[in-house]
């Protein structure tokens, strides 16, 4: 029984692969549709007989467009046509219409190689829908700390080459999905939990997808992986509100942190500018102390001299200045006792505005 037909092969090839060969139009059916068509265009149509002119140019044209459709084939914008010549592959052709040599001769696979696929690990989003179905069997991964983190992720991929795709793995969609789980788990092993949860998503993005192009690069999956986004990383629900805690205390411990590294770093240079500025004042006054009392002593020297020249005159002089210093910022008030009769009123001519009448 040919392939191509119902249960020659449960809808592959000979060879096991998915999408078999195209579907050949089959003769008598399309005779059959032109003639039905024939009869309600010409008139008298109706009573042809089964040979003639007329039936030959019918034969003719369906012919023609069998032959059309069996030896050309179109390849779309976004899609690679891939020629098989007896099951193995011999050229690839670009977008447009192409010849190729009939079934089962030559064979023609179009996968599309512009398209960017998707596939989700841990979740399911609907169609159409915001709603994302969980699935704890993918999203469920143990960490390098032995801890469990509910993690969501989309990779986006495509098909670099066509040829490898369609025939060094049997299921490419599958063997993607499944490289990404065991590359996601691999990462997420080596990884501690807080990291995770925190600033090591975008690292944790780019080693998985370096990982997953290296898996898939050694099994010739002819597959490019443009992007790894991580949609959710939580703690399991059971505990998520113990972590959410315990990051709202590490936040706390972070802040008071950078203000206690703030306060450091504006009050210490306060303190080391006090410290030089007493500092300062320090040397100064010793400074001046000790100017002050040389002086002092080069003066006492000086008069010292000056006494053991004339004694009696050094000491009424000393004393002269002693008392000019001691009573000339005093009030003073002189009394004759030699001249007088004795104390006469006192009245303070230099405060007269300060009297009541």
């Amino acid at each position: 029984m040919p392939w191509n037909q119902q249960g020659g092969g449960g809808g592959k090839s000979p060879w096991g692969l998915p999408g078999g060969p195209q579907r050949q139009p089959d003769l008598d059916e399309l005779i059959k549709r032109g003639k039905d068509k024939l009869k309600k265009v010409v008139p008298g149509g109706t009573g042809l007989p089964g040979s003639g002119p007329l039936t030959f140019v019918v034969i003719a044209m369906l012919a023609a467009i069998v032959g059309f459709f069996a030896f050309t084939f179109r390849v779309n914008p976004d899609e690679l046509g891939v020629v098989m010549l007896f099951g193995k592959p011999v050229r690839s052709e670009p977008p447009g219409l192409h010849f190729r040599l009939p079934y089962p001769i030559e064979e023609v696979r179009l996968p599309k190689v512009t398209r960017q696929n998707i596939i989700e690990i841990g979740m399911r989003a609907g169609v159409g829908t915001r709603v994302v179905t969980d699935v704890p069997q993918e999203s469920l991964m143990l960490t390098g700390d032995e801890n469990i983190v509910d993690i969501h992720v989309v990779v986006f991929w495509r098909i670099k080459d066509a040829q490898k795709y369609l025939f060094n793995i049997q299921s490419p969609e599958v063997t993607v999905k499944e490289v990404a789980e065991s590359a996601m788990r691999d990462i997420v092993g080596q990884s501690n939990i807080q990291p995770l949860l925190t600033g090591a998503r975008g690292q944790t993005e780019r080693a998985v997808q370096e990982l997953m192009q290296t898996v898939l690069d050694s099994y010739g999956a002819g597959v490019s992986i443009d992007q790894v986004q991580l949609q959710k990383v939580d703690p399991p629900a059971q505990v998520i509100d113990a972590f959410r805690d315990v990051q709202a205390a590490r936040a706390d411990q972070g802040r008071l942190q950078n203000e206690a590294i703030s306060y450091a770093s504006r009050i210490v240079p306060e303190a080391r500018g006090d410290a030089e500025r007493i500092l300062q004042g320090a040397r100064a006054y010793k400074e001046q102390t000790v100017a002050e009392a040389t002086g002092q002593t080069a003066r006492f020297l000086k008069i010292y001299e000056e006494y053991k020249k004339a004694p009696e005159v050094t000491r009424k002089r000393m004393y002269l200045e002693t008392m000019e210093r001691v009573l000339g910022g005093t009030d003073k008030i002189i009394l004759d006792t030699k001249g007088g009769q004795g104390v006469v009123p006192f009245l303070p001519l230099d405060q007269p505005h300060n009297k009541k009448r």
